[in-house]
């Protein structure tokens, strides 16, 4: 049997089997609001029969944003925007999450494929805010965040955590990985604060930990709570696997039920050794060390590489991106060449393999 094509319970929610659509930003909607092409873009992969589609970086406030195209959840007009995608997702039989995000000092600018600098205030962009006013690279001076702005950026997760709620998401997933606000606040590289968010590994993760807890307060108890974190900056000096482990240890005490792992994002100097697979023994190693159930991302592309992943232990999730963009229809082809059973939608019978 299959074990990438086995049910995954977590709480009171039990997710098909365990191959999954990982976030991937769109930047294709209209201040915030998502549109047709996010409809067709999810429904694709509900059609295609994944185990759990993660929406892309959902705003949590505005300012929040990474770039003026990106999604948001912000607002119950960009949640009722966000309804019928979930709502078709169901129909499917497929689960969905939402990735609640803020970008933090990497917000306010171009979409990848207009450029790669900050978007100027005359351009319609933003301050920036983050846990001290040191930049990412090239980009915009950010505003050292206030007790005040910190509160904000914790109550906008939790508001938008209700929200996910009312229009019926199976789970959602605090996005703290990739450079965004919650890395900045882990990583000793951008958080140079020396109040009670900052210095000492137990202070830079009191913003995240806070968060999780407000969250995990107004999230069902029945469902499903996730957490993305970058197990490394991949830089000497930086955020690492020993206090990834510890955040998720503590994280999954407070009710987060499995943790996404990725790495880097947070410092231009880091050094990525890339390569299939790559990103997988830190999802093992944040498994074995924290007892908490893992996803794994990083250049998997294969059905037999994926159900290695899981079939030996090292996570209880695969997370495909850029290869479930490439073929939307991916779990459909594994489980055949896995030898799986997976319902195929009625109007797509015909094309079934025999």
């Amino acid at each position: 049997m299959s074990a990438l094509f086995t049910p995954l319970s977590l709480r009171s929610t039990t997710f098909p089997h365990r191959a999954w659509v990982s976030p991937m930003c769109q930047y294709s909607a209209v201040e915030g609001i998502v549109g047709p092409w996010h409809r067709a873009h999810y429904g694709s992969f509900a059609i295609g029969r994944a185990g759990l589609i993660i929406s892309e970086a959902a705003a949590v406030v505005a300012e929040g944003r990474i770039t003026p195209e990106d999604a948001g959840i912000w607002s119950d007009a960009h949640a009722e925007a966000w309804e019928p995608i979930v709502a078709f997702s169901h129909e499917q039989g497929v689960p969905f999450a939402f990735q609640l995000a803020h970008a933090g000092r990497k917000a306010s600018t171009y979409a990848p494929w207009r450029g790669s600098d900050s978007v100027p205030l005359d351009s319609g962009g933003w301050p920036t805010y983050a846990p001290s006013a040191t930049a990412f690279g090239a980009y915009a001076v950010p505003q050292e965040m206030s007790l005040e702005d910190i509160a904000h950026a914790r109550d906008g997760f939790v508001a938008a955590a209700v929200r996910a709620q009312a229009i019926g998401a199976d789970a959602v997933e605090l996005h703290f990985a990739h450079g965004y606000l919650a890395h900045e606040f882990l990583s000793p590289l951008s958080n140079l604060r020396t109040d009670s968010y900052g210095g000492s590994l137990e202070n830079r993760m009191r913003f995240p930990l806070e968060v999780v807890a407000a969250v995990r307060a107004v999230w069902p108890d029945d469902k499903a709570l996730l957490m993305r974190v970058s197990a490394t900056d991949w830089v000497e000096g930086g955020w690492d696997v020993e206090s990834t482990v510890e955040l998720a240890r503590r994280a999954h005490a407070l009710g987060v039920d499995l943790v996404d792992v990725s790495s880097a994002g947070n410092d231009p100097r880091q050094q990525v050794q890339v390569g299939p697979g790559y990103q997988v023994p830190f999802a093992a190693q944040v498994r074995a060390a924290a007892g908490v159930p893992t996803a794994a991302v990083g250049l998997v592309t294969d059905p037999a590489q994926a159900d290695a992943i899981v079939a030996d232990g090292r996570a209880d999730a695969v997370l495909l991106g850029r290869e479930m963009l490439r073929d939307p229809h991916w779990s459909l082809r594994a489980a055949h060449e896995l030898s799986a059973d997976l319902a195929w939608p009625d109007q797509y019978l015909r094309a079934r393999p025999a």
